[in-house]
């Protein structure tokens, strides 16, 4: 366990890595972005939420992008020794987000495997790299627990 302690940057710098990438879809409305939440907002139109996921929608892409962007952000503060305390806020904050995108794989029509724009799915890469973030949350969650007033006692008990 030492040695995940010791190189947990790697870790944050994984997680940093996958959501500000996937930024540039996100709030540049790129057409896989389209596709995604497009899926996503006919998907929850069919169980009487349409425009949940639509541009202005609670659960927009712009909404999500920006929790990704401010955990990505407070993951890096997190490796100057004066903010090491937002880590697991931080991861707190990413876990959050992923399991949402993990979800919405596995439990709508959008899939594990999504559409590319051409025509031809991505073999799961998406699903795959929010399940790397995910991992990655969870330890940097439990090595930093002892950050974390209330849960952190319970988690290190």
């Amino acid at each position: 366990m030492s040695f995940i302690r010791k190189y947990q940057f790697v870790l944050i710098l994984y997680v940093a890595f996958v959501f500000v990438q996937s930024l540039f879809f996100k709030f540049t409305d790129s057409p896989e972005t389209q596709y995604i939440f497009g899926t996503l907002d006919n998907w929850a139109g069919t169980l009487g939420f349409p425009g949940v996921f639509a541009p202005h929608g609670i659960f927009s892409q712009y909404v999500i992008g920006s929790f990704e962007l401010i955990a990505s952000l407070a993951m890096l503060a997190s490796l100057l020794p004066a903010f090491r305390g937002v880590r697991p806020y931080a991861a707190l904050l990413g876990l959050g987000v992923i399991s949402g995108a993990i979800f919405f794989h596995l439990f709508t029509p959008l899939g594990v495997s999504v559409v590319n724009t051409d025509g031809t799915k991505d073999g799961g890469e998406l699903f795959a790299l929010a399940c790397g973030v995910w991992v990655s949350c969870a330890i940097l969650i439990f090595l930093n627990r002892d950050r974390l007033p209330i849960i952190g006692h319970r988690l290190a008990a």
